[in-house]
């Protein structure tokens, strides 16, 4: 492809790392151990429960049996995905930070979207938790995805001050 620049290739390539490191993890997963499976990693903060989640994050959705739930979540996830990389090709996602951010988030993005395709559902894995603090379970993609917009965010505040310092 001419004309996409070296940076472009390496967003390129995170997307595509974060999309294949997502779908082996859950590929794994699914082939040593069992739907249900309990398995401490690291007691008191780290376990890995082998669940199926059908609806958005945290559970959103998760009950509802509406024959529209999957379509839906598949149809704004490629939305999504598409405004991702429009951003990222027309160079409309900031700086270094907000790139690599929403590259991130674009792998995670298509990682979950592939489940959804091919199962009608996302393969949660980590369990993670601190004394009482517990979170949901999650995955790969999962992570990337509150990475890359930790990564949005701290482009954003960082910008932002930067405009503020010019105003004063």
């Amino acid at each position: 492809m001419a004309g996409v620049s070296r940076s472009g290739w390496a967003l390129g390539l995170l997307a595509a790392a974060v999309l294949a490191a997502d779908q082996l993890s859950k590929l794994a997963v699914g082939r040593f151990t069992s739907p249900g499976s309990f398995q401490v990693i690291i007691p008191g903060i780290l376990n890995l429960v082998h669940t199926s989640n059908p609806g958005v994050a945290f559970g959103l959705f998760a009950d509802s049996q509406a024959p529209w739930r999957a379509p839906l979540l598949i149809v704004f996830s490629v939305i999504v995905i598409g405004l991702i990389i429009w951003m990222l090709w027309t160079h409309r996602s900031g700086g270094v930070l907000g790139s690599y951010g929403l590259a991130s988030i674009l792998g995670g993005a298509a990682g979950n979207v592939v489940d959804r395709v091919f199962h009608r559902s996302v393969t949660d894995f980590i369990d993670f938790h601190l004394g009482s603090y517990h979170w949901y379970t999650f995955n790969v993609a999962d992570t990337a995805i509150v990475i890359g917009a930790a990564l949005v965010i701290l482009e954003l505040l960082r910008d932002g001050r930067r405009v503020g310092q010019e105003h004063a």
